[in-house]
């Protein structure tokens, strides 16, 4: 284990962070939060400070694999949360700093649920802020270090693999720091296109900084009580759309910028990912239709666009409590909640490549009973998928009920409802938010226990870094030199 390869990047984490808390600095100064500003100031300038110590310690080797990507990914998103809570709780808006962690947790990975009771008394730094840790943690954090730093020895995809979401991770381009930085900028260009559109469609622009937050990182945090349900339907469609856009495989959108259309198109899992949305989207407006809900079957459409998209990319946003949708809605709801989006986007769940790869890998497996001799090669867009990728599909799948299984035993020790239990460990393992009966879009998190938050805490970061990193935290041969 080389753990002074380890202690830099945590330092330039730290240093990173420190730095990305001077913006709601500012932003509590413009807004007359001055003590809350000076919080923000001097957590951020300390954390640089340490950050900066530790990066400055001597390092023998600069050498590391996929045992310390995966501590140094784990720990990185600890620290970031450790670190992430104090404005909270230092500027008494959030007194408990387990409540903190929490709704931190939530924020950088953007899974947008919540503790607080009336989001709208928070101070503008600390609303900044809030949506501003989706952003951070939508492509990653070590993705944006290893856009920006040159890190030689080793293999630097191992950091890369270890954070970013889905089956398998490749290169855009031959070196991995220009497919990093890429990444980055199609995220940026997509960010600064949304606030934009929104401040056009006359979303103020606080609130269209925060939302575009939130909705590129597909975290879900918003500024006002009903989420987005007081703006207009003109925005609520331009945020259903890019909800559907960052859902979307990144690759998908640097093929299509460098003209390589036929590998754009030929991509199995956004089709699918398409397909599955307007199918779970047709359901939903046809069950609230048929069940009266007293809206017309256009309004019921556009409901069911903007919430099928919020659930299924894990954002988490709501116009309405679909908590009383009809039996078959809510069923639809739940099911895409274990969908997720694309891999290699900023979305969490299941992913829609891995639903893909169990199906098709079941017809195989099928077809290979009945026709014992035959030989077949599962296939994706139109490559052959190697064993490794599958065995990886399979173990996550495992781990996946594994950790689901234990974390709802713990979680029904305090004593709620099925339905409230099963949907806190769904929306939270898959990224999502909001989930039903208690904890649905009307309601948050703040009921439950020190242990179910800690355990659901555990399941933010396990969805969000893929099992793996956190898992490998726990196993003895992770530390053996």
């Amino acid at each position: 284990m080389n753990y002074g390869i380890i202690r830099r990047i945590l330092g330039w984490v730290m240093l990173l962070e420190g730095a990305f808390l001077l913006p709601p600095s500012v932003i509590g100064a413009c807004y007359g939060e001055h003590q809350i500003a000076r919080i923000y100031l001097i957590i951020g300038l300390c954390a640089m400070a340490a950050g900066f110590a530790l990066k400055s310690l001597p390092l023998k080797s600069r050498t590391f694999f996929a045992r310390e990507g995966f501590v140094t990914t784990a720990l990185s998103w600890i620290i970031l949360a450790l670190i992430g809570a104090l404005p909270f709780t230092i500027s008494g808006e959030i007194p408990s700093y387990v409540d903190a962690l929490f709704e931190v947790i939530s924020g950088f990975t953007t899974t947008g649920a919540s503790i607080l009771t009336n989001v709208e008394a928070m101070s503008h730094a600390n609303l900044f802020w809030r949506s501003f840790t989706h952003w951070l943690g939508g492509m990653g954090v070590l993705v944006f270090i290893l856009a920006i730093l040159p890190m030689t020895g080793g293999s630097t995809m191992n950091l890369m693999r270890a954070e970013s979401p889905g089956p398998s991770v490749g290169k855009l381009v031959p070196k991995i720091q220009q497919t990093a930085f890429y990444l980055y900028a199609i995220y940026f260009c997509m960010t600064v296109l949304l606030i934009v559109l929104l401040i056009l469609a006359g979303m103020p622009v606080f609130d269209s900084f925060c939302t575009a937050f939130g909705t590129a990182g597909t975290g879900g945090f918003g500024v006002k009580a009903d989420s987005i349900a007081g703006y207009s339907r003109l925005i609520q469609n331009i945020i259903t759309l890019f909800m559907m856009l960052f859902g979307v495989n990144f690759s998908f959108y640097f093929y299509l910028l460098s003209r390589r259309y036929r590998e754009a198109l030929g991509m199995e899992e956004v089709r699918w990912y398409a397909g599955i949305y307007f199918a779970a989207v047709a359901v939903v407006t046809c069950s609230v239709t048929m069940a009266g809900s007293g809206r017309t079957v256009w309004e019921n459409t556009q409901d069911a666009l903007f919430q099928v998209a919020s659930v299924m990319t894990t954002t988490g946003f709501a116009t309405l409590n679909f908590n009383k949708w009809p039996q078959v809605a809510r069923g639809v709801m739940v099911l895409v909640m274990f969908v997720g989006a694309c891999a290699g986007s900023t979305g969490g769940g299941i992913k829609v490549s891995r639903i893909v790869l169990y199906i098709k890998q079941l017809r195989i497996e099928m077809m290979q009973q009945l026709h014992p001799r035959s030989v077949r090669t599962l296939r994706m867009d139109g490559k052959s998928v190697s064993r490794q990728v599958i065995q990886s599909s399979n173990t996550f799948l495992m781990a996946y009920i594994l950790i689901f299984v234990f974390s709802f035993l713990i979680v029904t020790l305090d004593g709620f409802d099925l339905v409230t239990d099963f949907t806190a460990v769904t929306a939270t393992i898959n990224n999502i938010g909001p989930g039903l009966n208690v904890v649905g879009p009307a309601g948050n998190f703040s009921a439950f226990s020190d242990l179910s938050k800690f355990v659901l805490m555990f399941d933010m970061l396990a969805g969000r870094l893929e099992l793996i990193p956190m898992l490998a935290l726990f196993h003895p041969f992770t530390w053996k030199k």
